[in-house]
C-alpha cells in the first residue's frame, strides 16, 4: 500500500473504531432514560421497566467472548460490519416496541451486537495503528463522549419528538454509518492488517498468570462501578435533583452528559499519567480515591452531586488507560481478541450483578441511596488487589499497548 494510502487507511481506521466505540456505549444507555418517559406512558414502575435492561447489560458483558474468539478465527473486520447493522437494527426494534416484553427482546439484541466492539474493535485498532498511544487515547474519548451523549441525546429526542424517536434517530444513523464503513472496504481504503504495526516484545510466563488472575478481580469491580452507575445516575439525579431541574427529562440527561464529560477528558489525563508513572500504581489510585468519593455522593442531595458524580466517573476513565496497558502487555498478540473478550465478560457482563441491584434496592429502600455504600466497598476491594499485579517500571520509547477506555 502507498505511504499515502497507508496514512488515509489508519485514519479511517481510527475513524470507523472511535464512532464504534462511542457507539457501543450510546446505544446501551439510552434505554436509561427513555425508561423516565416509560414510567408515565406504560403505567409501570420505575424498578419494572429498568429491570427490562438486564438481558441486555448482560448480553453485552456475556458476549465479548464469542465475539473476541470469533476475531481471532476470521478476521475483525467482517464482525465491525455486523456490530453497525446489528446495534442499528436493534435500536430501531426498540422503537417499535409495544409491549415491555417485545422491549426486553430489542434491547437484548441490541445489547448482543454491541458486545461485538470492545473485543473486536480495540484489538483491531491495536493491530493497525502506528502510534497506539494516541490513536487509543482518543478512541477512549469517544467511548467516553458516547456514554456522555446518551442520556442528552435520549431526553432531547424524547422530550421533543417522543421516545420512539430516541431509538429511531440513531439506530438509522447506525445503518447509515455501517454502509459507509462497507463502502470504504470496498473502496480499498481499510485493509486488514495481517501482523501489529507496533509490535511489542512477549511478557514472561509468571507475570501472564499473575495479572491474568489478579486483573480478573480487578477489572470485575471496575465494572461493577461503571455499569451501575451508568444506569443510575439518570434516576438518581431525577430524584435528588427534581426541584432544581423543574422536573425536566433534558435536564437530567444534561447533567448526566456533563457527568460523562468530565471522564471523557479525563480520558486525556488518564493517558498522560499511564505513560509517564508506573501503571499499577496509576491504576491503583484511580479506584481507592473513589472511596472518599463515595461516601461523599451519599449524602448529597444538592447540585454539588454532579461535581462529585463527575469525579467518580472521571476517575473510572483515568484508570481505564492503565488497565488496557495492562492487559495488553500480558496479553500474546494471537490472544488478543479473547483476551479483550474475557476482560469484557467481566466488566460488561458479570458485572451486571451491579446492575441487578439498581431495580432491587430502588424497590426496597424506595432510592438509591444504599447503591454507593456497595458501590465504595468494590471500590476499596478493586483498589487493594491492584497492589498485587507484577512489578513494572515506565515503558521506554513506544508506547506499551492499547490506553483506551472500557468506558469504555
Amino acid at each position: 500500500m502507498p505511504a499515502m494510502d497507508k496514512i488515509r487507511g489508519n485514519g479511517l481506521t481510527l475513524g470507523f473504531s472511535c464512532v464504534a466505540h462511542a457507539y457501543s456505549h450510546l446505544f446501551t444507555l439510552l434505554y436509561a432514560t427513555i425508561v423516565l418517559v416509560l414510567e408515565r406512558e406504560w403505567h409501570l414502575s420505575y424498578a419494572e421497566l429498568i429491570a427490562l435492561s438486564l438481558p441486555m447489560n448482560v448480553m453485552f458483558g456475556a458476549a465479548a467472548l464469542a465475539a473476541g474468539w470469533a476475531a481471532d478465527r476470521w478476521g475483525a473486520t467482517p464482525l465491525m460490519i455486523v456490530f453497525y447493522f446489528g446495534v442499528g437494527g436493534g435500536s430501531i426494534l426498540a422503537g417499535l416496541a409495544s409491549t415491555p416484553f417485545a422491549m426486553l427482546l430489542a434491547l437484548a439484541v441490541i445489547g448482543s451486537f454491541a458486545a461485538i466492539y470492545h473485543p473486536v474493535g480495540i484489538p483491531w485498532l491495536a493491530k493497525h495503528a502506528v502510534n497506539r498511544g494516541r490513536a487509543f487515547g482518543i478512541n477512549g474519548i469517544f467511548g467516553s463522549v458516547g456514554t456522555a451523549a446518551a442520556a442528552l441525546i435520549a431526553g432531547v429526542l424524547a422530550d421533543y419528538l417522543g421516545w420512539r424517536a430516541a431509538f429511531f434517530v440513531p439506530g438509522a444513523i447506525c445503518l447509515v454509518t455501517g454502509l459507509a464503513f462497507i463502502a470504504a472496504l470496498r473502496g480499498g481504503f481499510i485493509v486488514e492488517a495481517s501482523e501489529d504495526v507496533a509490535p511489542q516484545p512477549a511478557p514472561r510466563a509468571a507475570d501472564v498468570k499473575r495479572a491474568f488472575f489478579v486483573m480478573s478481580a480487578t477489572m470485575l469491580c471496575t465494572g461493577l462501578m461503571f455499569q451501575t452507575l451508568s444506569v443510575a445516575l439518570p434516576k438518581i439525579f431525577d430524584e435528588r435533583l427534581s426541584g432544581f431541574l423543574n422536573d425536566s427529562i433534558v435536564g437530567v440527561g444534561g447533567m448526566v452528559t456533563i457527568v460523562y464529560a468530565a471522564g471523557a477528558i479525563m480520558q486525556i489525563v488518564g493517558g498522560e499519567l499511564a505513560d509517564r508513572f508506573s501503571l499499577r500504581t496509576v491504576y491503583a489510585a484511580a479506584q481507592i480515591v473513589q472511596v472518599p468519593l463515595m461516601a461523599l455522593a451519599l449524602v448529597l442531595y444538592s447540585p454539588a452531586l454532579v461535581g462529585v458524580a463527575a469525579f467518580l466517573i472521571g476517575l473510572n476513565a483515568v484508570g481505564q488507560p492503565a488497565e488496557n496497558a495492562l492487559l495488553t502487555r500480558y496479553t500474546p498478540a494471537k490472544w488478543r481478541g479473547r483476551a479483550f473478550g474475557a476482560k469484557f465478560v467481566l466488566t460488561l457482563g458479570v458485572s451486571t450483578i451491579g446492575v441487578a441491584l439498581v431495580p432491587v434496592i430502588h424497590r426496597l429502600t424506595g432510592s438509591l441511596d444504599t447503591l454507593f455504600i456497595v458501590l465504595l466497598g468494590v471500590a476499596a476491594i478493586g483498589g487493594a488487589c491492584t497492589f498485587l499485579l507484577p512489578g513494572e517500571g515506565r515503558a521506554k520509547g513506544a508506547s506499551a499497548g492499547p490506553v483506551g477506555s472500557a468506558a469504555e
